[in-house]
C-alpha cells in the first residue's frame, strides 16, 4: 500500500493468511473486527485505524477457509478444482482488471481505507502467486489437527507436512504404532 514497503511475497501473504487460525490451539488472529483491522495494517493492506465489522470478518473467514481448501487441494492431482466456498467468497470482493502496468493485474475497486479493500488485495495475490509459479506450491500441513499453511519449495513439490519433526513425526509415530499393535481376536 505505501512505498515505504516493499510488496509481500503473494505466496508468504497468503499463507500468512490463512494461518490466522491455528486449528491446533484454536486461536483465531481475525475473529473479532480489531484483530481483523491489525492484520490488515500490520502488512500494509489498509491504513491503520481502518474501520472494520462483523461483515468484514464474516468475509474475511470465508476467503481463508476457501484458501485454505485450496492449498489442500494442492495435494492432489494439478488440475484439481477450485473450491466452491473461494469462489463465491472472491465473486464477492471488489476487485476489477487493471491493464496498466507490465502485466495485467486485479486492483481493488474500493477505496485503500476500507476492510473489503485489503480482502481484495489479499485476493489479489493468488493471481501474483500463479503468474510467479507459487500458487501451486502453496499447501496446508495433512495433520488434521493442524492444517497449517506453508509453502513447498521441496524439489519434487512432495511435501505433506508443515514440519517433519512435528507433524511428521506425529503421524509417522501413529502409524507405526498401529503396525504394532496386536490384532483384536
Amino acid at each position: 500500500m505505501t512505498d515505504a514497503h516493499p510488496a509481500p511475497d503473494p505466496a508468504l501473504l497468503l499463507a500468512d493468511f490463512v494461518n490466522t487460525l491455528d486449528i491446533d490451539s484454536a486461536a483465531d488472529g481475525i475473529a473479532a473486527p480489531a484483530g481483523l483491522a491489525a492484520w490488515l495494517a500490520e502488512r500494509d493492506l489498509v491504513p491503520a485505524g481502518t474501520a472494520t465489522g462483523d461483515a468484514d470478518v464474516h468475509a474475511a473467514t470465508v476467503l481463508r477457509e476457501g484458501l485454505r481448501e485450496a492449498m489442500a487441494a494442492h495435494h492432489g492431482p494439478l488440475q484439481a478444482d477450485f473450491p466452491a466456498g473461494l469462489d463465491g467468497a472472491l465473486a464477492a470482493l471488489p476487485l476489477r482488471i487493471s491493464l496498466a502496468g507490465p502485466r495485467p493485474a486485479l486492483v481493488p475497486l474500493d477505496p485503500p481505507g476500507t476492510a473489503a479493500a485489503g480482502l481484495a488485495r489479499v485476493a489479489a495475490a493468488i493471481m501474483d502467486a500463479v503468474a510467479a509459479g507459487t500458487w501451486p506450491r502453496l499447501k496446508v500441513c495433512q495433520e488434521d489437527t493442524c492444517r497449517w499453511a506453508f509453502l513447498d519449495t521441496s524439489k519434487n513439490r512432495s511435501r505433506a507436512w508443515c514440519s517433519m519433526r512435528v507433524c511428521g513425526n506425529r503421524t509417522k509415530t501413529r502409524a507405526y504404532r498401529a503396525r504394532r499393535r496386536p490384532a483384536a481376536r
